[in-house]
């Protein structure tokens, strides 16, 4: 399947996003693990996420050191996430991820 790099660029945003909200991947070595995206893939697609204002924002950890935490989706934006939600198998199969 040929995509273009918008679309595959936008498509890791979303995925990227979905996986913080959802809890199954809060952290990039979570995200890397899940995804098998290298790290400062997963860093830059979090860094990014601003560019779609979703909001995006790492919780540090109470007592925690070295940025022990996660991050956590604030605000969506002006993107539905049930969309996401719907067409998850098809935004990971133009993705490439398990």
């Amino acid at each position: 399947m040929d995509v273009s790099k918008t679309k595959s660029s936008f498509y890791r945003r979303l995925y990227v996003a979905y996986l913080i909200d959802s809890g199954i991947a809060s952290s990039v070595p979570a995200l890397t693990n899940v995804t098998g995206m290298p790290r400062r893939t997963a860093q830059d697609t979090i860094a990014a996420l601003a560019d779609l204002d979703i909001v995006c924002e790492f919780e540090q950890l109470d007592g925690g050191r070295n940025h022990a935490g996660g991050y956590r989706i604030r605000d969506w934006g002006a993107i539905d996430r049930q969309w996401i939600v719907q067409n998850l198998q098809q935004v990971k199969a133009v993705l490439g991820y398990p």
